[in-house]
């Protein structure tokens, strides 16, 4: 339903992308996060953001979701310049092509498996939580690719991470988005459960032509991804 054929459009563009927050801890009274990133990633890649811990890969992430806003520089995304946006133009851009897993699941309590992957479909459709034959139906074929036919119906509390994570990465693939980003997705789950996540993000983006950028600490992840983008000290470094 959701193939795509991957080709070289660019799909991300990053340009002098600088992150810096204030601060009273340096001698100018700013920490530099992310100084002039320049980054081009085409349609259908995968690409892992690797670095030690604080070298701004999740920052780079965010930005690159519009889910944070830049000291200065651009992103376009697909074409468009995502800060030229408001923040519900950005909302809107987001639910049209993106999809998110991350570590923490962020899954809604109140919400079925079930329906927790449903809602991206009935929000992008505006129909709330409304019982639409379509989104029923796609979230009921994705929660079955991801193993999960049998826990439609029960609650994120009563279904193990490994499960949760699964749910999550349904969720984000429901709208068939053209750009998956995931933030350390099996911080939180052991190697082995880890592992089934892993191949499960690799098969689904194969099939589904979906460019992925993923953060990663794990060198055997990244090396998964045609290409790695190596941060430090809040710069790409080859």
């Amino acid at each position: 339903m959701f193939e795509r054929n991957s080709n070289s459009r660019p799909m991300v563009q990053a340009s002098a992308l600088t992150k810096q927050v204030s601060t009273g801890n340096t001698d100018d009274g700013q920490l530099i996060i992310l100084h002039d990133i320049n980054l081009d990633i085409s349609a259908g890649e995968a690409v892992a953001i690797v670095g030690a811990s604080g070298s701004g890969k999740s920052t780079l992430l965010g930005l690159l979701a519009g889910l944070d806003t830049p000291t200065r520089g651009k992103v376009h995304l697909g074409g468009e310049d995502i800060f030229a946006l408001d923040e519900d133009g950005r909302a809107a851009l987001r639910g049209r092509m993106l999809g998110f897993v991350f570590q923490s699941f962020q899954l809604l309590p109140a919400f079925t498996a079930l329906e927790n992957v449903m809602l991206p479909l009935e929000l992008a459709t505006g129909n709330g939580r409304q019982l639409n034959g379509h989104a029923h139906q796609t979230a009921l074929e994705l929660l079955a690719r991801v193993g999960l036919e049998k826990r439609t119906h029960h609650y994120p509390r009563q279904l193990s991470g490994g499960e949760q994570q699964r749910v999550a990465l349904a969720r984000a693939f429901a709208t068939g988005p053209q750009l998956l980003l995931a933030d350390e997705p099996t911080g939180n789950l052991d190697s082995a459960t880890g592992e089934q996540i892993i191949d499960l993000i690799f098969e689904l983006n194969r099939e589904r032509g979906t460019t992925l950028i993923l953060v990663t600490h794990d060198a055997a992840i990244s090396q998964r991804c045609g290409r790695q983008v190596k941060l430090a000290g809040g710069r790409v470094v080859v």
